[in-house]
């Protein structure tokens, strides 16, 4: 089946036009692509439900997930929810806002609330952030939250099952630690000329 193509882009910019793209604020102005392999959109209720191996791109932002079920409130605001093939994960990765750093993540579902901007990665839950290249800070559980704006996050284990002797799913993390800045010694730190007053605004006359 071919991916549609203008209701692809018209959803899309209902999905995505004011939430996802905080964290990375120029992704914003950034062109939207979908493809997948069906939509079905109710201009009434505002829905959309994109099927069939769907890849969304919108400037530094990468979703992938086999579904994806966005809505929008009266507010304008949107809400999105990711779903994955039995067996896989969803993919989400965005750029962070002024620097080289990415923040990734997987989960069996990914769940976007546009009004609190937040991410909430769940089942086989992963987080990852990379400075370039390199795999800087890693984090596994059963849920992860992700908030946009204080990039704060929570992580929580799976609890353990009623009867089960399957333990208790626990959290795991990787922390790297930031490089040291470098600072003067005592002995070499640079003159300080102190200021002087002047009695004019255009400073003093020589």
């Amino acid at each position: 089946m071919k991916s549609p193509t203008f209701p692809l882009f018209l959803i899309a910019a209902l999905a995505l036009a004011g939430g996802l793209a905080r964290a990375e604020k120029a992704d914003r102005d950034k062109p939207m692509n979908v493809q997948a392999d069906a939509l079905r959109y109710d201009e009434l209720k505002q829905t959309s439900a994109f099927s069939g191996s769907v890849v969304l791109t919108k400037g530094s932002i990468l979703i992938r997930g086999a579904r994806i079920d966005v809505r929008q409130d009266a507010q304008g605001h949107q809400f999105g929810l990711v779903s994955a093939e039995p067996g896989q994960v969803a993919f989400f990765r965005q750029k962070r806002e002024g620097l080289d750093e990415f923040i990734e993540g997987e989960g069996e579902s990914i769940e976007y609330d546009g009004a609190a901007d937040t991410v909430k990665f769940v089942n086989n839950a992963r987080l990852r952030r990379y400075r370039g290249a390199t795999l800087n800070d890693e984090f596994s559980g059963h849920v992860i939250h992700y908030n946009n704006s204080t990039e704060v996050f929570t992580i929580d284990g799976a609890a353990a099952k009623a009867g089960s002797s399957t333990p208790a799913g626990r959290v795991r993390a990787m922390l790297t630690p930031k490089p040291a800045i470098d600072t003067p010694a005592a002995g070499n730190a640079p003159a300080v000329t102190p200021l002087r007053s002047s009695g004019a605004l255009g400073g003093e006359k020589k």
